[in-house]
């Protein structure tokens, strides 16, 4: 059985932010955490951490691990990390009010092309996101017969926690997945 990994690398890094602000008692709970901002900014995630966490320890067992996020200043060494760590990195410039743009919809775009080009019958798809703009898709692969789990933090939209074949909480894990 092969894996399929799509991680959107802002969303999991800045809720894993909140989540820590929580637990470090920064707020009352994840949604004044939301409504206020709230973040750790101290909290850090390991990309190699993360990798073995949604891949397992042996690559031979993923066909594709990808990682979605926008461009770094040019001496940023971010994604050399990420991609030292098994992910293909995909990057865009964000928009010109400085917002990311391109992600979701890059995700969506080569999660469905490797489902209907590469993938077998029995083929695990796995979004790490917290995104309700998954779920048309994930809908759509698990209708044509693929398993899609989801990864994320606890607060992940409703619908998207439904649509899946598998919810995993990174949440028990927020200490593990530091460097």
């Amino acid at each position: 059985m092969a894996d399929w990994i799509y991680v959107d690398n802002s969303n999991v890094f800045i809720e894993g932010k909140r989540v820590s602000a929580v637990r470090q008692g920064m707020a009352l709970d994840i949604w004044d955490a939301m409504a206020n901002r709230i973040l750790d900014n101290t909290y850090r995630m390991s990309f190699g951490k993360l990798y073995t966490f949604v891949a397992g320890n042996d690559p031979k067992d993923t066909s594709r691990a990808m990682l979605f996020g926008s461009r770094p200043p040019e001496n940023d060494a971010i994604w050399e990390f990420a991609k030292r760590a098994g992910f293909e990195v995909i990057t865009h410039d964000r928009n010109a009010s400085n917002k990311e743009k391109k992600i979701d919809t890059g995700i969506v775009a080569e999660l469905t092309r490797d489902a209907y080009r590469n993938a077998k019958q029995g083929d695990v798809f796995t979004i790490v996101s917290g995104d309700i703009d998954y779920v048309p898709a994930i809908e759509n692969l698990i209708k044509d017969g693929f398993q899609v789990d989801v990864v994320f933090w606890d607060h992940a939209g409703k619908e998207l926690r439904e649509a899946c074949s598998n919810f995993i909480s990174l949440n028990p894990h927020l200490d593990a997945l530091r460097p």
